[in-house]
């Protein structure tokens, strides 16, 4: 019965060979040419701000937008096997999505109110 599961295993020795190697040998045979911009940090292509750690408020519209890809990434995650179970769940199905969903719109009318969808 297990002999049916020696190729998966197989694969996962495999890929942890390979990771464990890669990582092992990448700082042996990897160039090491350094400059100024390869060592400061990097904030999506604009000039880095000299910033102190602990300082600094995040402005609202990040946290609207964060919260904007959580709720669509969690509807995405749960309307995507219900669609494809939707024949075996009948009624109670269609009834479970259909508050899922209004749950959902409740959270996309509190970020539209709240000006999460401008992009100024």
């Amino acid at each position: 019965m297990l002999s049916v599961y020696m190729p998966i295993v197989g694969l996962f020795v495999l890929a942890a060979a390979f990771a464990l190697f890669s990582v092992t040998v990448a700082p042996f045979v990897g160039p090491r040419r350094y400059n100024r911009a390869k060592l400061a940090a990097y904030e999506c292509g604009i000039e880095p701000v000299d910033q102190p750690l602990s300082g600094g408020r995040f402005p609202v519209k990040f946290y609207l937008t964060a919260m904007l890809f959580i709720v669509f990434d969690i509807e995405v995650v749960f309307l995507y096997p219900w669609a494809v179970a939707n024949d075996a769940l009948g009624l109670w199905g269609l009834f479970a999505m259909a508050v899922f969903i209004g749950t959902v719109f409740i959270a996309y009318a509190y970020e539209w109110r709240r000006g999460g969808l401008e992009w100024d």
